[in-house]
């Protein structure tokens, strides 16, 4: 696999013949899709932490993403949400400081993905600054004023991981004060038909579920039983909502599979 930004290669990876894990090689080409955020604009947007605070984000990140020629966006549907799926977790704030920094794959330029025993991690598309770096330095004022903006993940389901398309200081300024990051998670949607079959599948399983309740046998806690069954329905529906779908992937460019080659002569 290759992971591009128009003529440059950003990540070279090799899956594992058994389907076991994955390999991986960092160049230092990456680029940030989003411009840099200003002291000024993150204490523009009150409320931290709150959902208003992230719909904001969100809207800024989404119209900055579609507006930029080096971003991830094709034609489909995506999400920008606060799941971080994987974890246990339903938001991204509900991870530990301590687990973030378990997360990042931060082993430039160079990795492994074991899929046995670890997934989910957070790749650096470029190598992370130190804490005492200068522009780490006044993130690390506005996680202590509580202002920080969230850092911006995607998921890449060909390593079975998140990428960082922006943030990688704000996230190091966060870890470094202790902080748990706010993180926004941009991916994929799934198709409509998916979500139409998904749709079709859980209320015929809902609808299944109501007949037996209300059929000639009697039931402990009838009322309790149908409220499970109603917010099983909503979690079903809401899921479809925001759910992960596969990232999309075309045919390698020859010059990407050029460099490609050399890499593998080097290693």
């Amino acid at each position: 696999m290759v992971l591009s930004q128009g003529p440059d290669a950003v990540l070279f990876a090799e899956i594992d013949d058994d389907r076991g894990g994955v390999e991986y090689s960092r160049t230092e080409n990456y680029r940030s899709p989003l411009a840099p955020l200003r002291a000024a604009e993150a204490r523009a947007v009150t409320e931290p932490g709150q959902p208003s605070w992230y719909a904001r984000w969100a809207h800024r990140f989404a119209d900055a993403l579609e507006a930029s020629p080096i971003g991830p966006f094709h034609e489909g549907r995506w999400v920008l949400s606060r799941r971080l799926a994987g974890e246990g977790a339903s938001r991204t704030e509900d991870v530990s400081a301590d687990r973030w920094r378990s997360l990042l794959l931060d082993d430039h330029p160079d990795g492994y993905i074991d899929w046995f025993t670890g997934s989910w991690g957070v790749m650096p598309l470029r190598r992370m600054s130190p804490p005492d770096n200068g522009r780490v330095k006044a993130y690390r004022k506005q996680a202590r004023e509580g202002i920080l903006p969230p850092a911006l993940l995607w998921w890449f389901s060909g390593l079975n991981c998140y990428a960082i398309l922006d943030g990688h200081d704000r996230l190091v300024a966060a870890i470094a004060e202790n902080r748990k990051p706010a993180v926004l998670v941009l991916s994929r949607a799934p198709s409509e038909e998916q979500t139409r079959t998904g749709t079709d599948r859980a209320l015929s399983t809902y609808r299944l579920t109501m007949s037996l309740l209300d059929g000639p046998h009697p039931v402990t806690d009838h009322q309790g039983s149908t409220r499970a069954a109603s917010h099983l329905l909503a979690a079903q529906l809401h899921e479809l909502k925001v759910d992960y779908a596969p990232t999309r992937a075309w045919p390698m460019r020859a010059a990407h599979r050029r460099s490609q080659e050399g890499l593998d002569s080097l290693t």
